[in-house]
Order: structure tokens, then C-alpha cells, then sequence
């Protein structure tokens, strides 16, 4: 069944919070770390954006926004 579902997150545009840390396979503190750390923040809905969670674990920073900036947009 666990393999199932994490082979159902690979077709998803959106995950979850729990969702992504099965996809990383990382725990909460290090997906917190890691996402702070690239700039990588949830929607409006309260989902992150595979793609920019493929291009974290790839180690692509693209992102140089503060999270004071990000919080005005």
C-alpha cells in the first residue's frame, strides 16, 4: 500500500506536507531546513510545487527571494 501511494506522488502536480516527505524521504525538521534553505515556500491552498521540489533535491537553487519578500507576493 506505502508503495502504491509514493508511486502515485510522482504523477502529482501538488503535494502535501506529508506527502512531501515521502517524496524526499526526508523528516520534518530536514524538509523544514532544506526548504527554507532554497526558498521554497507552500501556496496559498498549503501544497509545494513538485517541480520546485525535484530542482531542491537536485541542488538547483533558482531561488534568492527573503521570506519577507516572498510574504508580499
Amino acid at each position: 500500500m506505502v508503495v502504491m501511494r509514493a508511486v502515485a506522488l510522482c504523477f502529482k502536480k501538488f503535494l502535501k506536507v506529508e506527502e512531501c516527505l515521502i517524496y524526499c524521504n526526508l523528516g520534518r525538521t530536514q524538509f523544514s531546513k532544506k526548504c527554507e534553505e532554497f526558498g521554497i515556500y507552500k501556496n496559498s491552498m498549503g501544497y509545494y510545487r513538485r517541480d520546485d521540489i525535484d530542482k531542491m533535491l537536485a541542488g538547483k537553487q533558482e531561488y534568492n527571494m527573503s521570506a519577507e519578500k516572498k510574504q508580499w507576493l
